[in-house]
């Protein structure tokens, strides 16, 4: 008897998704992403402008929302946002953990307080939003963002490169105690063109031809190739995939040597 496919889709139409960090870079891609398949889609972060337009744009898209900031350093906000979701649309279906702060600093340069702010709002403010969220979630989908820049030696990354490879850590154990009813993993882009990386590859650049030879397109990726993973890993066609690290980067990892 041949598999019916029909009962585990790739979409998430239907399904009510709250994205943290969503108002610029890949978090407002995926947004968008979710909006065009028919999601309600809660756009956030912590500028009222920025939620206020993205929120435009997921309506004009045809897909409810509402407009709620949040600040992932603090519970209370979390909370508020979760609390809203729930009460305009009766639950949340899939929770995105992309907030961003980045301390352009080395291991011997950067401050104390740069790590901790780095640590608060990248890995302990995915891990807020987890607990939080998780706690009124029946059945779902956790994606947390991860990042290439885990699995390589990135210069001048330093409390950046090691939250991250907090989130994998943590994507995996938070995987085992909230499965299989909520099924956590995460993302992880490689090199992609944001606001907040636009201007550090410059065409070349030695760093950036080194992502063109290690990648198979020879550039840098774009916010709207990461959508298409996460409606994946958001939707039922993901029923069996718990506690992976999805690595996203055209081959760069991969890429060990030259010929």
């Amino acid at each position: 008897m041949p598999l019916d496919y029909t009962h585990h889709p790739v979409t998430v139409e239907g399904k009510t998704a709250v994205v943290i960090g969503a108002t610029s870079g890949i978090g407002r891609a995926i947004a968008l992403g979710f909006a065009e398949e028919g999601a309600n889609v809660v756009a956030t972060s912590r500028t009222p402008e920025r939620v206020e337009r993205t929120a435009e744009e997921i309506r004009e898209r045809g897909a409810d929302t509402i407009e709620q900031t949040c600040d992932v350093t603090d519970r209370e906000s979390i909370r508020d946002l979760r609390d809203e979701t729930i009460e305009a649309f009766g639950d949340v279906d899939v929770l995105v953990n992309s907030p961003s702060y980045i301390a352009r600093k080395g291991v011997a340069d950067v401050t104390e307080e740069e790590w901790d702010q780095v640590f608060d709002v990248q890995l302990k403010g995915t891990v807020r939003a987890t607990q939080l969220f998780a706690e009124r979630m029946g059945e779902g989908s956790i994606i947390n963002m991860a990042s290439a820049s885990a699995e390589s030696a990135i210069p001048n990354l330093a409390a950046y490169t090691t939250a991250k490879g907090g989130i994998d850590s943590f994507t995996r154990v938070a995987a085992e105690e909230y499965g299989p009813e909520i099924r956590v993993n995460a993302i992880r882009p490689g090199f992609v063109i944001t606001e907040q990386t636009e201007g550090t590859y410059t065409d070349g650049e030695p760093r950036y031809e080194t992502i063109k030879d290690r990648t198979t397109n020879e550039r840098l990726a774009r916010p709207e190739e990461m959508a298409g993973i996460a409606t994946y890993l958001a939707s039922d066609a993901a029923s069996y995939t718990n506690g992976e690290i999805v690595t996203v980067d055209d081959g760069f990892l991969n890429a060990t040597f030259e010929e």
